[in-house]
């Protein structure tokens, strides 16, 4: 036995008290702990060796702290996100009835839900400021189908715009608005989704699952109808077709243009000789 355990012995046979014990004990426990993660960080190369020599490049990163980097998040229904993206929250504004406000340069903004009567006040609307109007700007998550498409062939009637602003959507029964303009215009960023239509419930519908797609199949055969007397190509009418109502399939920047969602940019008028 070595002379340092045996001075150790005669100190606890010299002091045979419990708590003196239980604190040595807690030392030597302490002290192994403290050799063993010593030893991990060596290992790991988050201490530089005892003799030393500088720890590997790929080693010398302090040790990891704070969570992992996240992915950005882009809001589902923006360009670019995924194609079947989630239906857009309508809080505030979005979330009430549509309302009409003329703002500079004969802007119309329609800002919120398109709920049933939507068209006659839009036709109260265009009434009231007359040939002032010259675009619509829209901003709406959708609604009643047969209201947007009254707005629409209003629009192309009167024989004015419509547009969507940078950031903003247009997104179910909206984008039937939009089709009415004669020039269509989309910003930055701007998002035009579309999805299935189906009737809505009313205290008076009948139960019968036969008469709901029965009502289903004759709006869809007035959109179709509409799309064509539009002039939008009709695969924007398939695409909304395989898309559940509770998703949005949202149109890249690309295929609004070559699908005639929007229309060309005006071309600039030739330079004086």
């Amino acid at each position: 036995m070595s002379g340092l355990a045996q001075r150790f012995n005669r100190w606890v046979a010299g002091n045979p008290d419990d708590a003196v014990l239980r604190l040595v004990f807690r030392g030597l426990v302490a002290a192994s702990i403290g050799a063993l993660a010593f030893d991990l960080a060596s290992a790991n190369g988050w201490v530089a060796p005892v003799d030393g020599t500088p720890a590997p490049a790929d080693q010398r990163e302090a040790m990891p702290s704070g969570l992992p980097t996240l992915p950005a998040i882009l809001s589902p229904w923006l360009p670019g996100g995924d194609r079947l993206a989630p239906l857009p929250q309508t809080d505030g504004a979005l979330g009430k009835a549509m309302t009409f406000e003329l703002v500079s340069g004969g802007r119309l903004t329609a800002i919120g839900t398109i709920t049933p009567g939507t068209s006659e006040a839009f036709a109260k609307a265009i009434q009231r400021h007359g040939e002032y109007i010259k675009t619509v700007v829209l901003n709406s998550p959708g609604g009643s189908v047969s209201d947007a498409l009254a707005m629409g062939r209003l629009i192309r009637d009167r024989g004015l715009a419509t547009s969507i602003e940078a950031g903003k959507y247009c997104a179910s029964s909206c984008p039937l608005v939009f089709f009415g303009g004669i020039e269509r215009h989309a910003g930055e960023k701007a998002a035009i989704g579309v999805h299935q239509v189906f009737a809505a419930k009313t205290a008076t519908a009948a139960p019968a699952s036969r008469d709901a797609m029965s009502d289903a199949q004759r709006i869809s055969a007035r959109c179709q109808r509409y799309l064509g007397d539009m002039g939008i190509d009709l695969q924007v009418w398939i695409h909304a077709m395989e898309t559940p109502k509770d998703r949005l399939f949202v149109f890249k920047r690309e295929e609004l243009q070559a699908l005639k969602i929007v229309t060309p940019p005006a071309a600039a008028p030739p330079a004086k000789p």
